[in-house]
């Protein structure tokens, strides 16, 4: 290892990767250029370790910058580097992995450092859909640096000191208080991250992500035996269905749930679980969000927002990429309605339902409570099995609002207008708006007790494992 191999970014590599497994290359590379006298400063590794290891056993690339070299600035030979790791990585088929502590372009090569690092958005454009590709920001990654975690498949953030910004938060015009830097911000209003943690937490939850991801998108390394009892019954997994962060663990393999933007658009909740030893990309709509001492915290009024959107469907585009199976549990109302939400919620629904619809990959989708008018058929519609429990409302809107517009009239001449209301939404209900009046009409292929949702689930996804899926002849989408 180079001369730096005592500094927090090799440490950095030496707690991600298994004991002993890293090897380095370019170790010997300095800064070449000469302008302002930059021959006479240290350059060791010109302020990057590149190479690759292991990780349980699996080959990663990995780079981690060095913030005690020019305060970590990316030059010429820096971004070279780097490059280099991808061109590897793709030609191996195995995922790049980016530790950043960045002070941005190296001043002094300008230039050279400018076009060596815009070869470095080219490798990652290339790699996307390829290699899984990870970033963690340890410390500074600002300006054109920010860019690069928005074009890898997952950006993890240290909780205390690290910033992550195109534009300094003191340079923005009318922020006078607001971090926009910070991890906070990042994770729960930009939706750029997707796990914050302290630094130990965070490089053990990259290892936890790479274990269960495919190595590319050809050669699958994401499955492992299962443990767990696949006739498993979900038993308190109704009186969950509310917070998918909880119910998701109770369908899968020993519980296991990895969650991403966890903070971000909370009514969707994004995460990876286990079934039968598979990796499966998880979507669900969430009503309330439980604390640590099972308190409700949050409340959701069950619509689809544009933010939820446009996060589902980035994550469905990555399950299909890598040929990850994906299972929803739906529960959505409609969409939400404000002025804010109307901007962006057309376009961002667009998104989801053109995700899912371009997937190949096998999808299953549980309706777990409503599926109520337009915004159900963003949610998974075009799945390859459809379930439902007992319970659902599946139809146009839900019984009671419906029953109020078709009935306008005789409500308004009723005595008892609650109990007109009740008889004809119930009817409604039965004929237009239940589980058993959609399954009835091939709408959904079984009516499931909650409690068998993993076992259900996992045989369709076992039946569904040598799916094939031939699409129109195109370049690409265009939505």
């Amino acid at each position: 290892m180079s001369t730096t191999s005592q500094n927090s970014a090799s440490s950095r590599i030496s707690a991600l990767l298994d004991d002993n497994s890293f090897v380095e290359i370019g170790g010997s590379v300095t800064a070449r250029n000469t302008d302002f006298n930059l021959q006479n400063k240290e350059t060791p590794a010109d302020g990057v370790l590149t190479g690759y290891g292991t990780i349980d056993g699996a080959l990663v690339y990995v780079y981690s910058q060095d913030a005690t070299v020019l305060g970590g600035s990316i030059g010429e030979m820096h971004a070279k580097k780097i490059v280099k790791l991808y061109s590897l990585a793709m030609k191996v088929g195995a995922p790049v992995i980016g530790l950043v502590d960045c002070a941005g372009m190296r001043l002094e090569e300008a230039t050279d450092a400018l076009e060596a690092f815009g070869k470095l958005y080219e490798c990652q454009a290339l790699a996307s859909g390829v290699v899984p590709q990870i970033t963690a920001v340890f410390g500074t990654c600002g300006g054109g640096m920010a860019v690069v975690p928005a074009l890898t498949d997952f950006t993890f953030m240290e909780a205390k000191n690290a910033k992550l910004f195109v534009n300094s938060p003191n340079a923005l015009e009318g922020n006078k208080t607001e971090n926009t830097a910070n991890a906070a911000f990042q994770s729960s209003e930009a939706g750029m991250v997707d796990v914050v943690a302290q630094e130990d937490e965070l490089l053990e939850s990259i290892r936890t992500l790479v274990s269960i991801l495919p190595a590319n998108n050809e050669d699958d390394m994401s499955y492992s035996e299962c443990t767990d009892d696949l006739n498993r019954a979900c038993t308190d997994l109704e009186a969950s269905a509310a917070d998918p962060a909880l119910s998701l663990p109770m369908i899968s393999d020993d519980n296991f749930f990895f969650e991403v933007k966890k903070d971000y658009a909370k009514d969707m909740v994004t995460g990876f679980i286990r079934l039968n030893g598979n990796t499966i990309g998880a979507i669900a709509n969430r009503t309330a969000l439980y604390d640590e001492e099972g308190k409700e915290a949050e409340t959701f009024d069950g619509t689809l927002s544009a933010e939820g959107a446009e996060k589902a469907a980035e994550f469905v585009n990555f399950c299909d990429a890598f040929s990850i199976p994906v299972l929803t549990l739906t529960n959505v109302t409609g969409y939400k309605a404000t002025k804010c939400q109307e901007k962006r919620i057309a376009k961002a629904a667009a998104k989801l339902i053109y995700a899912f619809h371009d997937m190949t990959a096998p999808k299953v989708n549980v309706i777990v409570g409503a599926a109520n008018g337009t915004a159900s058929l963003a949610m998974n519609n075009s799945a390859d099995m459809t379930y439902a429990w007992p319970q659902a409302t599946i139809g146009m809107m839900d019984p009671v609002s419906a029953a109020k517009i078709m009935y306008a009239d005789e409500i308004a001449k009723a005595d008892d207008k609650n109990a007109l209301i009740s008889e004809k939404a119930a009817a409604y209900a039965k004929l237009q708006a239940s589980a058993e009046s959609a399954a009835k009409r091939g709408y959904v292929d079984s009516i499931i007790a909650p409690e068998t949702t993993r076992q259900i689930a996992a045989a369709a996804f076992e039946m569904l494992f040598t799916k094939r899926e031939d699409r129109p002849a195109k370049k690409h989408g265009t939505v």
